[in-house]
């Protein structure tokens, strides 16, 4: 099943993403004129692999929600940086809350489908939230701060600026 919902995810993330599917699309190409595969089984396996990660990222391009910052509300929401402590820890961590296969090199992601994503999509600062983590221990944890990514960005400190393909460059990408 095809989500048709928005998928918040930064610039970079998406130009990164942009260029992996060109990258597929290359391979997939050059193998096409390269006949006679030593390994039939392997290579159908390796192209199998490669489909699912093509359909994947147009999935994810043909639904970016790019440059559009959430509203500075201290709600957290996919395309805010939040700042959690771990109560029982009293560790504190600071993570961008977003799509984690378009995961940005800047900072740790964490998709609002796993579990502390999503038991902390909704606070707001000041909220305990808890979770069951991996190992089946339940967690508690605090928000401590939201502020959307775009005015965090961790590489500068200033806005980032907006992806460089504009919508019919998207459209077309997304045809292919």
């Amino acid at each position: 099943m095809t989500s048709t919902a928005g998928v918040w995810m930064t610039p970079r993330a998406y130009d990164r993403l942009r260029t992996e599917l060109l990258e597929l699309h290359a391979q997939r190409d050059a193998e096409m004129s390269d006949e006679g595969s030593d390994d039939y089984a392997l290579g159908q396996a390796l192209r199998s692999a490669r489909q699912a990660r093509i359909r994947r990222i147009h999935q994810l391009l043909s639904n970016a929600l790019i440059g559009q910052n959430p509203p500075d509300d201290g709600v957290a929401e996919p395309g805010m940086v939040l700042t959690v402590r771990y109560d029982d820890t009293g560790e504190v961590e600071t993570f961008l809350l977003a799509v984690r296969e378009a995961q940005d090199s800047e900072m740790e992601v964490y998709s609002t489908h796993s579990p502390l994503g999503s038991a902390i999509a909704g606070a707001r600062p000041g909220e305990r939230r808890t979770y069951r983590a991996p190992t089946g221990a339940t967690m508690a944890v605090t928000l401590l701060r939201a502020v959307p990514y775009l005015l965090t960005d961790p590489a500068s400190g200033e806005h980032e600026d907006s992806p460089t393909m504009d919508l019919s460059s998207r459209a077309e990408l997304a045809a292919s």
